[in-house]
Protein backbone atom coordinates (compact mmCIF):
# COMPACT_ATOMS: atom_id res chain seq x y z
CA UNK A 1 0.00 0.00 0.00
CA UNK A 2 1.30 3.53 -0.77
CA UNK A 3 2.24 5.75 2.14
CA UNK A 4 -0.56 8.13 3.20
CA UNK A 5 -0.12 11.74 2.12
CA UNK A 6 -0.81 14.86 4.16
CA UNK A 7 -1.36 17.18 1.18
CA UNK A 8 -3.70 15.93 -1.55
CA UNK A 9 -2.87 17.67 -4.83
CA UNK A 10 -6.00 18.81 -6.65
CA UNK A 11 -6.43 21.21 -9.57
CA UNK A 12 -9.45 23.09 -8.20
CA UNK A 13 -8.14 23.85 -4.71
CA UNK A 14 -4.73 24.06 -3.09
CA UNK A 15 -5.15 23.53 0.66
CA UNK A 16 -6.73 20.04 0.72
CA UNK A 17 -5.08 17.83 3.32
CA UNK A 18 -5.58 14.78 5.47
CA UNK A 19 -5.58 15.19 9.25
CA UNK A 20 -4.42 11.62 9.74
CA UNK A 21 -1.16 10.53 11.31
CA UNK A 22 -0.84 12.98 14.18
CA UNK A 23 -0.21 11.38 17.58
CA UNK A 24 -3.24 11.72 19.83
CA UNK A 25 -4.72 10.40 23.07
CA UNK A 26 -2.66 7.62 24.73
CA UNK A 27 -0.17 7.71 21.85
CA UNK A 28 -2.79 6.55 19.35
CA UNK A 29 -2.42 7.98 15.84
CA UNK A 30 -5.25 9.73 14.03
CA UNK A 31 -6.63 7.51 11.31
CA UNK A 32 -5.70 8.45 7.78
CA UNK A 33 -8.43 8.91 5.20
CA UNK A 34 -11.21 9.94 7.59
CA UNK A 35 -11.14 13.72 7.98
CA UNK A 36 -9.81 16.26 5.50
CA UNK A 37 -9.56 20.06 5.63
CA UNK A 38 -9.55 22.32 2.59
CA UNK A 39 -10.17 25.65 0.92
CA UNK A 40 -13.49 25.89 -0.96
CA UNK A 41 -14.56 23.17 -3.37
CA UNK A 42 -16.47 25.13 -6.03
CA UNK A 43 -13.68 24.90 -8.61
CA UNK A 44 -12.99 21.17 -8.44
CA UNK A 45 -12.38 19.52 -11.80
CA UNK A 46 -13.80 16.20 -12.97
CA UNK A 47 -10.44 14.64 -12.20
CA UNK A 48 -10.52 16.11 -8.69
CA UNK A 49 -13.95 14.61 -8.10
CA UNK A 50 -12.73 11.21 -9.24
CA UNK A 51 -9.86 11.55 -6.78
CA UNK A 52 -12.27 12.37 -3.94
CA UNK A 53 -14.32 9.32 -4.92
CA UNK A 54 -11.20 7.19 -4.70
CA UNK A 55 -10.53 8.60 -1.21
CA UNK A 56 -14.09 7.76 -0.17
CA UNK A 57 -14.93 11.38 0.74
CA UNK A 58 -18.73 11.49 0.94
CA UNK A 59 -19.52 14.56 3.06
CA UNK A 60 -18.55 18.24 2.95
CA UNK A 61 -18.94 20.67 5.85
CA UNK A 62 -19.00 24.26 4.54
CA UNK A 63 -18.27 27.06 7.04
CA UNK A 64 -18.67 29.85 4.46
CA UNK A 65 -21.24 32.60 4.79
CA UNK A 66 -24.28 33.11 2.55
CA UNK A 67 -22.65 35.52 0.09
CA UNK A 68 -19.57 33.35 -0.29
CA UNK A 69 -21.71 30.33 -1.11
CA UNK A 70 -23.82 32.36 -3.53
CA UNK A 71 -20.73 33.52 -5.45
CA UNK A 72 -18.87 30.20 -5.38
CA UNK A 73 -21.44 27.51 -4.76
CA UNK A 74 -21.16 23.84 -5.62
CA UNK A 75 -23.43 20.85 -5.73
CA UNK A 76 -21.29 17.80 -6.42
CA UNK A 77 -23.57 14.72 -6.49
CA UNK A 78 -21.19 12.48 -4.57
CA UNK A 79 -20.79 14.97 -1.68
CA UNK A 80 -23.51 15.41 0.91
CA UNK A 81 -23.11 19.08 1.76
CA UNK A 82 -23.71 20.53 5.23
CA UNK A 83 -23.75 24.32 5.49
CA UNK A 84 -22.59 25.55 8.91
CA UNK A 85 -22.34 29.24 8.12
CA UNK A 86 -19.95 31.56 9.93
CA UNK A 87 -20.17 34.94 8.25
CA UNK A 88 -16.79 36.57 7.47
CA UNK A 89 -16.17 39.98 8.99
CA UNK A 90 -12.51 40.93 8.92
CA UNK A 91 -12.15 41.75 5.20
CA UNK A 92 -15.43 43.67 5.22
CA UNK A 93 -14.26 45.73 8.20
CA UNK A 94 -10.98 46.45 6.47
CA UNK A 95 -12.69 47.56 3.26
CA UNK A 96 -15.19 49.76 5.11
CA UNK A 97 -12.39 51.48 6.96
CA UNK A 98 -10.41 52.12 3.78
CA UNK A 99 -13.45 53.30 1.79
CA UNK A 100 -14.25 55.76 4.58
CA UNK A 101 -10.83 57.32 4.06
CA UNK A 102 -9.12 55.58 6.93
CA UNK A 103 -5.77 53.84 6.90
CA UNK A 104 -4.96 50.30 7.89
CA UNK A 105 -1.54 49.31 9.14
CA UNK A 106 -0.17 45.81 9.54
CA UNK A 107 -0.62 45.95 13.36
CA UNK A 108 -4.22 47.14 12.84
CA UNK A 109 -4.85 44.16 10.55
CA UNK A 110 -3.30 41.70 12.98
CA UNK A 111 -5.60 43.11 15.67
CA UNK A 112 -8.61 42.63 13.36
CA UNK A 113 -7.59 39.02 12.78
CA UNK A 114 -7.23 38.45 16.49
CA UNK A 115 -10.73 39.87 17.01
CA UNK A 116 -11.96 37.43 14.38
CA UNK A 117 -10.50 34.47 16.25
CA UNK A 118 -11.96 35.64 19.54
CA UNK A 119 -15.35 35.80 17.81
CA UNK A 120 -14.89 32.24 16.57
CA UNK A 121 -14.45 31.14 20.17
CA UNK A 122 -17.18 33.23 21.77
CA UNK A 123 -19.85 33.61 19.07
CA UNK A 124 -19.42 30.64 16.75
CA UNK A 125 -19.32 27.94 19.42
CA UNK A 126 -22.86 26.70 18.53
CA UNK A 127 -21.73 26.21 14.93
CA UNK A 128 -18.70 24.21 16.00
CA UNK A 129 -20.94 22.16 18.30
CA UNK A 130 -22.95 21.14 15.22
CA UNK A 131 -19.67 20.34 13.44
CA UNK A 132 -18.76 17.85 16.16
CA UNK A 133 -22.26 16.37 15.99
CA UNK A 134 -21.68 15.70 12.28
CA UNK A 135 -18.36 14.04 13.07
CA UNK A 136 -20.16 11.68 15.44
CA UNK A 137 -23.33 10.91 13.51
CA UNK A 138 -21.82 9.29 10.42
CA UNK A 139 -18.70 7.21 9.77
CA UNK A 140 -18.24 8.23 6.14
CA UNK A 141 -15.08 10.29 5.49
CA UNK A 142 -15.63 14.04 5.25
CA UNK A 143 -13.93 17.27 4.26
CA UNK A 144 -14.52 20.56 6.08
CA UNK A 145 -13.68 23.93 4.57
CA UNK A 146 -14.33 27.66 4.35
CA UNK A 147 -13.06 29.90 1.53
CA UNK A 148 -9.29 29.70 2.00
CA UNK A 149 -9.33 26.91 4.57
CA UNK A 150 -7.32 28.93 7.06
CA UNK A 151 -9.33 30.70 9.80
CA UNK A 152 -12.79 29.18 10.33
CA UNK A 153 -11.39 25.89 9.12
CA UNK A 154 -8.18 26.38 11.08
CA UNK A 155 -10.06 26.78 14.36
CA UNK A 156 -12.24 23.76 13.55
CA UNK A 157 -9.11 21.68 12.95
CA UNK A 158 -7.49 22.93 16.16
CA UNK A 159 -10.61 22.00 18.15
CA UNK A 160 -10.77 18.52 16.66
CA UNK A 161 -7.07 17.84 17.10
CA UNK A 162 -7.20 19.04 20.70
CA UNK A 163 -10.25 16.87 21.42
CA UNK A 164 -8.30 13.90 20.03
CA UNK A 165 -5.36 14.60 22.33
CA UNK A 166 -2.87 15.99 19.81
CA UNK A 167 -0.04 18.03 21.32
CA UNK A 168 -0.24 21.84 20.96
CA UNK A 169 3.00 21.89 18.94
CA UNK A 170 1.55 19.53 16.33
CA UNK A 171 -1.70 21.51 16.22
CA UNK A 172 0.29 24.68 15.54
CA UNK A 173 2.28 22.87 12.85
CA UNK A 174 -0.90 21.78 11.09
CA UNK A 175 -2.35 25.29 11.38
CA UNK A 176 0.71 26.93 9.81
CA UNK A 177 0.81 24.51 6.85
CA UNK A 178 -1.72 26.82 5.17
CA UNK A 179 1.09 29.32 4.56
CA UNK A 180 2.93 26.72 2.48
CA UNK A 181 -0.06 25.31 0.61
CA UNK A 182 -2.77 27.90 0.01
CA UNK A 183 -2.52 29.89 -3.24
CA UNK A 184 -5.15 32.58 -3.67
CA UNK A 185 -6.71 32.83 -7.16
CA UNK A 186 -4.92 35.37 -9.34
CA UNK A 187 -8.13 37.21 -10.23
CA UNK A 188 -9.12 37.56 -6.58
CA UNK A 189 -5.64 38.77 -5.69
CA UNK A 190 -5.72 41.40 -8.44
CA UNK A 191 -9.16 42.67 -7.41
CA UNK A 192 -8.21 42.91 -3.75
CA UNK A 193 -4.92 44.67 -4.53
CA UNK A 194 -6.85 47.58 -6.09
CA UNK A 195 -8.36 48.42 -2.69
CA UNK A 196 -6.08 47.03 0.01
CA UNK A 197 -2.33 47.59 0.45
CA UNK A 198 -0.21 44.54 -0.31
CA UNK A 199 1.29 44.33 3.17
CA UNK A 200 -2.22 44.27 4.64
CA UNK A 201 -3.31 41.58 2.20
CA UNK A 202 -0.35 39.50 3.28
CA UNK A 203 -1.76 39.48 6.82
CA UNK A 204 -5.32 38.76 5.68
CA UNK A 205 -4.35 35.84 3.44
CA UNK A 206 -1.94 34.03 5.72
CA UNK A 207 -2.03 32.62 9.24
CA UNK A 208 0.11 33.62 12.20
CA UNK A 209 0.66 32.00 15.60
CA UNK A 210 -0.72 35.21 17.14
CA UNK A 211 -4.13 34.53 15.57
CA UNK A 212 -4.47 31.07 17.09
CA UNK A 213 -3.03 32.32 20.37
CA UNK A 214 -5.79 34.92 20.61
CA UNK A 215 -8.38 32.12 20.35
CA UNK A 216 -6.65 30.16 23.09
CA UNK A 217 -6.52 33.30 25.26
CA UNK A 218 -10.27 33.81 24.81
CA UNK A 219 -10.86 30.19 25.83
CA UNK A 220 -8.64 30.55 28.90
CA UNK A 221 -10.27 33.82 29.96
CA UNK A 222 -13.87 32.54 29.76
CA UNK A 223 -13.53 28.79 30.42
CA UNK A 224 -10.13 28.28 32.02
CA UNK A 225 -9.10 25.41 29.76
CA UNK A 226 -9.74 23.84 26.37
CA UNK A 227 -11.18 20.79 28.11
CA UNK A 228 -13.88 22.89 29.79
CA UNK A 229 -14.53 24.80 26.55
CA UNK A 230 -15.05 21.57 24.61
CA UNK A 231 -17.35 20.24 27.32
CA UNK A 232 -19.36 23.35 28.18
CA UNK A 233 -19.40 25.39 24.94
CA UNK A 234 -19.09 22.63 22.33
CA UNK A 235 -21.06 19.97 24.21
CA UNK A 236 -18.49 17.19 24.13
CA UNK A 237 -19.56 15.00 27.05
CA UNK A 238 -17.19 12.30 28.32
CA UNK A 239 -19.20 9.72 26.35
CA UNK A 240 -19.05 11.81 23.18
CA UNK A 241 -15.32 12.34 23.64
CA UNK A 242 -14.78 8.60 24.07
CA UNK A 243 -16.82 7.94 20.92
CA UNK A 244 -14.77 10.54 19.03
CA UNK A 245 -11.56 8.81 20.14
CA UNK A 246 -12.91 5.43 19.12
CA UNK A 247 -13.89 6.64 15.67
CA UNK A 248 -10.90 8.75 14.68
CA UNK A 249 -7.93 7.24 16.54
CA UNK A 250 -6.18 3.98 15.76
CA UNK A 251 -6.59 1.18 18.29
CA UNK A 252 -3.90 1.04 20.99
CA UNK A 253 -0.87 -1.04 20.02
CA UNK A 254 -1.25 -4.68 20.86
CA UNK A 255 -4.99 -4.76 20.22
Amino acid sequence: MPEPRRHIRLHGCTNFRDLGGYTGHQGRALRWGQVYRSDHLADLTEGDLHQLDALGVARAVDFRGAQERAHHGYAWPQLQQHSLAIEPTVVQEALQLLKAGGSLSVPDTVALMQDTYRALVLEAAPVYARWFALLLEDERPLVFHCTAGKDRTGWAAALLLHALGVAPEAIAQDYLLTNQLYHRPAMLAAQAARHIPQEVLQVLWTVQPAFLDSAYAAVAQSWGSMERYLHEAIGLTPDALAELHGRYLELPSGR
